[in-house]
């Protein structure tokens, strides 16, 4: 597995402190966030998923913890829109340029409009995908925000 994505070398680029952590990625699991705190041995709520969604038919990303919903009309008002959907896993390669299971907020192929749960600044460091299945890169949530210019608030359902 590489260690070099082009969600680490975003990161590196901007000076952010990080650690890399690596685990089996299930490829069956049903919700790939808690398969990745299970594996880490980390409570659900440290290993924060990344969705893309759709808002009124623009991209979007959207990050919380790994045991939570989103809630699409949350989101949606978060981002002055009417709607939200999922993107589907095939769109959601094409913009990140990642792999479904692997999709990071960092190093994306298109830069899109990114909504941070706001629980999530409530922890001191937070795992997010590294832009590679099996691949989470540790940080503090501050830097996240930071780095990704995001909306926070409160989205989950």
């Amino acid at each position: 597995m590489s260690r070099t994505t082009p969600a680490t070398l975003a990161l590196t680029r901007a000076g952010v402190a990080f650690e890399l952590a690596t685990y089996d990625y299930d490829p069956n699991a049903e919700r790939v966030g808690l398969q990745a705190a299970e594996a880490l041995a980390v409570a659900p709520d440290e290993v924060l998923k990344t969705l893309m969604v759709l808002v009124d038919g623009r991209p979007a990303c959207v990050v919380l913890a790994s045991d939570r919903e989103v809630s699409m009309k949350k989101l949606a008002a978060a981002l002055g829109g009417k709607a939200a959907e999922m993107m589907k896993p095939a769109d959601a390669e094409r913009v990140t340029g990642y792999k479904v299971g692997g999709v990071s907020p960092f190093g994306q192929k298109k830069r899109v409009r990114t909504v941070l749960d706001a629980a999530a600044l409530k922890k001191s460091q937070v795992f997010v995908n590294g832009g590679q299945r099996g691949l989470q890169a540790r940080l503090a949530p501050a830097d996240l925000l930071r780095l990704l210019d995001a909306t926070v608030t409160d989205v989950s359902a």
